[in-house]
């Protein structure tokens, strides 16, 4: 079950909080988004520390599938009509300039950043490809309809976006990480605005940042009923034709393809945490039907955060809240959604403004159909009186995975081993009499 990045790469090893300090920043969370925050505040010659419960990326940044590009399936047709011209262009520059920013580093170290084409097909709909092709277009980014796809099965065409890259985020992350100022193995046991208690120490800070994929503050910015976690699969394959470039079908829960060296990455197969345990066999079924000669060398899962209207929450914590900070619900973009947090966060922090801030604020209005699904999903995960088997975040019942040995909860995607241990945050407790 573990990721080729993981399986291919060990990162730098950092000491345990063990006293009581004061620092400007704190930024809690050691996934993509963390890290690079503090890269980019030690780089401005901001004091600052990171905490991490466990160890760096140990978390959902080591299961991605690493592509980095702007181009979020078939969106910016729709945000044009639903947010407006200018809430989309701004969502696409700073998606490009996320892009730039990894490879201004990437170029620079040993990651293995590759420029590649990004394609988005579809199976069926060739004017939703021909439509999303024009708006972006007239936004100024040359992103083109294209009938030819370099794929094993038939399709409608794609959108084509060029110059977007892929690359080893672990080695990303191994080489800038190795001089930050970070804390593993320091869980937050108790938190306020301004003060963190960890196992064996605390921290003091004027701004802290709150990156742990799913929000653990509770009180502060409803985040339980404005984000629910999807679980994908990945499966590595050998000895198939490997892609130059990165695919995506449109579809919800469609195939999603990379390569790697001499392995083809295949993803796909989407579903709410806690519905259906049988991922991995439909993706296996997939790729035997598409790549008959390949070995399947590897697999794993991927865990992300869903905002009600598909654009993360980056910003305060909440609108009382001016020194809690917050960097969530990156969908199935953690790579961009990580830059973006730091582009942003590390201005806020700061005390400057950033351009693209409104577009992500955490407060801006979610009254959404799916937010009366959420709310729904979660009632009916607590309101079960006679089941005792439930998640120590907010007590819904736990959904049993038998082919994974896992308890997931559906209300807001926690999942624990078979032993109890928590392996999939909101929760932070471990569940008792396992």
């Amino acid at each position: 079950m573990e990721s080729i990045w993981k399986k291919t790469e060990e990162l730098p090893e950092f000491h345990t909080l063990t006293k009581d300090i004061r620092t400007k920043v704190l930024i809690i969370g050691g996934g993509m988004a963390g890290i690079l925050c503090a890269y980019f505040l030690q780089r401005a010659g901001v004091d600052y520390c990171l905490l991490e419960a466990d160890t760096i990326c140990s978390g959902v940044t080591g299961n991605t599938t690493a592509k980095i590009t702007s181009q979020h399936g078939l969106i910016y047709d729709s945000l044009i009509r639903r947010a407006g011209r200018e809430v989309a262009d701004g969502y696409l520059r700073v998606n490009e300039l996320a892009l730039k920013r990894y490879k201004d580093l990437g170029w620079l170290i040993d990651c293995d950043m590759k420029e590649v084409d990004s394609y988005v097909f579809d199976r069926m709909d060739a004017e939703k490809l021909k439509r999303e092709a024009v708006a972006v277009m007239q936004l100024g980014f040359p992103a083109e309809y294209v009938e030819q796809v370099d794929l094993p099965f038939e399709t409608a065409g794609a959108v084509r976006f060029p110059g977007q890259a892929q690359f080893h985020p672990l080695k990303f992350v191994a080489a800038i990480a190795k001089n930050l100022n970070i804390y593993e193995h320091s869980p937050v046991r108790e938190m306020t605005e301004y003060f963190a208690l960890t196992d064996h120490g605390s921290v003091a800070a004027e701004k802290v940042i709150v990156a742990t994929h799913f929000p653990f503050i509770n009180r502060r910015g409803s985040y339980f009923v404005k984000l629910y976690q999807e679980r994908s699969y990945v499966l590595s394959l050998k000895n198939t034709k490997i892609p130059d470039s990165i695919y995506l079908e449109a579809k919800k829960g469609g195939l999603s393809m990379r390569g790697y060296g001499d392995t083809l990455l295949l993803g796909g197969i989407t579903h709410r945490t806690g519905k259906e345990p049988d991922g991995f066999e439909k993706l296996r079924e997939q790729a035997k039907l598409y790549f008959p000669e390949a070995e399947i060398t590897g697999q794993w899962a991927a865990q992300d955060c869903m905002t009600l209207d598909g654009m993360p929450y980056i910003g305060n914590y909440s609108s009382s809240t001016p020194d809690l900070f917050v960097a969530a619900g990156f969908g199935k973009w953690g790579m961009t959604g990580a830059m973006i947090s730091a582009i942003v966060l590390s201005d806020l922090v700061q005390g400057r403004e950033n351009e693209f801030a409104a577009i992500f604020n955490p407060s801006r209005s979610i009254l959404k159909p799916q937010l009366a699904i959420n709310m729904w999903e979660a009632m009916k995960g607590i309101l079960k009186p006679r089941i005792k088997n439930r998640c120590t975040h907010m007590g819904c019942v736990l959904h049993w995975n038998a082919k994974e040995q896992t308890f997931e909860c559906p209300c807001h995607g926690s999942c624990f081993d078979a032993t109890g241990e928590v392996i999939e945050n909101p929760a932070r407790h471990k569940l008792k009499n396992q």
